[in-house]
């Protein structure tokens, strides 16, 4: 590459310092070799983000990883960040997965990499620091230069997370963030591409486009997928509508106002779905607590009062979900712990039951039989599309849920083409069981106008003559 040099601009090349001349012989080696929609618009471009909607495998991580370090070498003391769905994600895809930062960063350019803290320091005096997105509130104080936002789509906490960034992002003439995901219609993706051509620039991929550098059974793996509204997301990188003509629909739920207090539970039930395994690829283990209450003008129904889904293995997911049966829900006096941990008798469930019995908590496992996914779904489709179903409303957005229970209500909406099923999962066997026990059930007596509180007070009290 040094040979295509001229002879006076090799010698001003020779007479930078060692780090600069590994520096650029490192950038240029990506330069010459990446995909035109891999490398960023320059820096004395007028943007403020630069957006990679891509489909799986499509070199998203690798481009941002280049892009990042890079611009925090030009700008010597600048501090990078990298904000990533989980601490997993952030470790073990945007710092050390094998298109992560510490494979492409030169080593001889790094001074330290701090393992716990997830930041990296180059001898330039720059800073690369990973905060994950689950964890926004840690945003608040931080100041940087340049941000890299993996994934935004499978951010749980979408806009939090992205307000905090943005709130941080204040130094510098021009801070720049690098948004790399598979692309999702949430609000947030809607309005970054909405706003193109405007301080958004975007570049597209498909996977094929990189196919070269993936297996070559994976484009294989790919066909069998054509024609599903889920290739033409994860594969071809489009903006699609996951949850047009699904089981359930947004449409169905209820949302409990920001401002009103829990309702009185009338009992309180904590599902789980677990894993078979703790690894990234599979699904993960979920969680959803509901609690069953009467509304003022409407049969017994149930709310989502928290839900959570992460890759445990199994020494972290009891004392998880010892912490979680520990938690009370609702306002003072009418504050309770769920009444039942209900958990899928299958995979690492068997073992947890077994636990959590012995630890004298209420624990119940559920069996569903040779019933499939969808046929389970569609068991307690009824209690969805008549109303009874209650998601908590955002506190910032009015008419949304909040951005913890979007993650479950996305899924479920999309289902069966979402790309995991574990809520869907654990929402079902729990509206199951609470058909089962009849807090739920399909046809409940009508209530009539002079069926009130104070007319059932009024009424004499029924009493057995005979009883001595």
């Amino acid at each position: 590459m040094l040979e295509m040099l001229d002879e006076d601009t090799a010698a001003e090349f020779d007479a930078l310092p060692v780090h600069d001349r590994i520096a650029y012989i490192s950038h240029a080696k990506w330069v010459s070799s990446a995909h035109s929609y891999q490398i960023p618009p320059p820096l004395e471009q007028a943007y403020l983000v630069w957006l990679m909607l891509a489909g799986r495998g499509a070199g998203k991580t690798r481009s941002a990883s280049e892009a990042l370090w890079w611009w925090c070498w030009l700008i010597p003391n600048s501090r990078g960040l990298v904000l990533a769905p989980t601490a997993n994600d952030l470790k073990f895809t945007c710092f050390e997965g094998v298109s992560g930062l510490l494979a492409v960063i030169p080593k001889e350019l790094v001074v330290d990499y701090n393992k716990q803290d997830h930041q990296i320091k180059l001898v330039n005096g720059s800073t690369i620091r990973g905060i994950s997105a689950d964890s926004y509130e840690r945003l608040r104080g931080p100041q940087f230069h340049f941000a890299w936002c993996d994934e935004l789509a499978a951010f749980h906490y979408i806009q939090e997370a992205w307000d905090m960034m943005m709130f941080g992002l204040r130094l510098g003439e021009a801070p720049r963030v690098i948004v790399t995901t598979t692309p999702r219609p949430k609000d947030l993706i809607l309005d970054l591409v909405g706003r193109e051509g405007d301080d958004v620039v975007i570049d597209r991929a498909t996977t094929y486009e990189n196919a070269a550098n993936l297996a070559p059974t994976f484009k294989n793996q790919l066909e069998q997928y054509k024609g599903s509204k889920l290739y033409e997301q994860e594969v071809m990188g489009t903006l699609v509508d996951l949850e047009d003509g699904k089981v359930v629909s947004r449409d169905m739920f209820k949302l409990w106002p920001a401002d009103k207090p829990f309702p009185r539970f009338e009992y309180i039930v904590q599902s789980y779905d677990c894993a078979f395994t703790d690894k990234e690829h599979n699904d993960p283990t979920a969680m959803t607590t509901w609690g069953v209450f009467k509304p003022m003008d409407g049969p017994m129904s149930v709310l989502l009062i928290d839900c959570w889904a992460e890759h445990l293995t199994f020494p972290l997911l009891k004392p998880k979900v010892l912490e979680e049966w520990r938690v009370s829900y609702g306002e003072g006096k009418d504050a309770k712990r769920p009444d039942l941990i209900l958990v899928e008798d299958k995979a690492a469930g068997i073992s947890l039951i077994q636990e959590l019995r012995q630890a004298h908590l209420p624990v119940r496992g559920y069996n569903p039989g040779h019933a499939d996914k969808m046929q389970r779904l569609q068991i307690t489709a009824s209690i969805f599309a008549t109303g009874r179903v209650w998601l908590p409303e955002s506190g910032v957005r009015k008419g949304y849920v909040k951005d913890w229970a979007e993650g479950f209500l996305s899924q479920i909406c999309a289902f069966p083409d979402s790309s995991h099923d574990d809520y869907v999962d654990s929402a079902t066997q729990a509206i199951r069981l609470l058909k089962d026990m009849n807090f739920l059930d399909i046809n409940p007596e009508p209530r009539y106008d002079d069926d009130d509180d104070d007319y059932a007070y009024a009424r004499k009290e029924r009493v057995n003559p005979y009883a001595v």
